[in-house]
């Protein structure tokens, strides 16, 4: 198992975590019962750095975590986020990162989660009517508190980034990466570095794309998201099938998946780096686990760079 250390402040974790968003949300039926199954398997596999948010479900996914956490709280570093503001009905609220919104969320977030402490708190959003040193300054108070150990933030700009780590040391920034997502090494990745923070990444396979399940819409069930998002249009899909063609070479090449080898790209970027794909399955769970032990070559890594930089991606993020 590789050991990411996030931040200066001490948080380790495993350099491939589980995202936990679709066990509750967003890519078609799920189903408890199964996601509590995988939930155990992760953790006696070692997949123990777990990654949700209040917004899943919406609310739903932090109470499934907190019945596997059950007696057994001490086994998991726990990462959960405030921020993106959704009614009990779904409905899309906007963003907050008021004081006061950050400690009535934290609690919220503990009594769904089962918990008396968050190990990663991340702003999920940035509030543009919030001054980032503001939000950072009550998540601060949380950690006084002793209701968070570690802070992070998500998809933030390289200015408020350093402003938010003037305030109070940020421990990670949780952003997408992937070999179709590399838009945050030009500015984001190196402020983290200058500022000695973590990084981990969210979507690191695309989507799934880079596994190269999805050739086609219909390979996605209705009432996924994706069925919605441009890099997922007919198009798009047809088009961006190129460079799942170009990892699945490589993954033939060493007897092993394409998903395992986007994974070992995107950890040899750095010891800093983690990775959170999310599935819902145990095959992939494994073969998720398995990626930290493939080793790239230096041939390897730069035809995937050279490629995936002079790829043209159909579509927006989102």
């Amino acid at each position: 198992m590789k050991i990411v250390k996030l931040g200066q402040q001490g948080l380790q974790v495993p350099a491939v975590g589980l995202g936990c968003m679709g066990m509750s949300e967003f890519y078609g039926q799920s189903d408890d019962t199964k996601s509590l199954k995988l939930l155990d398997e992760a953790i006696e596999i070692g997949c123990n750095f777990w990654d949700t948010s209040d917004m899943y479900g919406p609310f739903t996914n932090e109470e499934l975590l907190g019945k596997a956490l059950a007696n057994r709280r001490d086994k998991v570093i726990l990462a959960t986020k405030f921020g993106i503001k959704r009614g009990q009905d779904g409905a899309w609220l906007g963003m907050s990162g008021s004081p006061e919104y950050v400690k009535a969320a934290c609690d919220a977030s503990l009594k769904r989660l089962n918990t008396d402490y968050i190990d990663l708190y991340y702003q999920h959003r940035p509030d543009p009517n919030v001054p980032i040193e503001e939000t950072i300054g009550a998540m601060a108070e949380l950690v006084q508190a002793g209701k968070v150990r570690y802070i992070g933030l998500s998809e933030v700009s390289a200015e408020d980034l350093e402003k938010a780590h003037q305030t109070y040391p940020i421990s990670a920034l949780q952003t997408e990466l992937s070999l179709w997502s590399r838009d945050v090494e030009k500015r984001i990745l190196p402020k983290v570095r200058e500022l000695g923070i973590g990084f981990v990444a969210y979507s690191p396979l695309g989507r799934g794309f880079l596994t190269g399940a999805i050739k086609k819409r219909d390979d996605l069930e209705p009432g996924d998201w994706r069925l919605s998002n441009p890099r997922f249009s007919e198009e798009a899909i047809a088009n961006n099938q190129k460079l799942v063609e170009k990892v699945q070479e490589i993954a033939n090449e060493k007897d092993v998946t394409a998903s395992q080898v986007a994974l070992a790209w995107l950890l040899a970027k750095g010891d800093d780096i983690a990775a959170i794909p999310g599935t819902r399955r145990s095959k992939y769970l494994n073969f998720n686990w398995a990626a930290q032990e493939i080793v790239l070559s230096q041939k390897e890594i730069a035809a995937l760079d050279s490629f995936s930089q002079s790829f043209k991606v159909v579509g927006e993020r989102y």
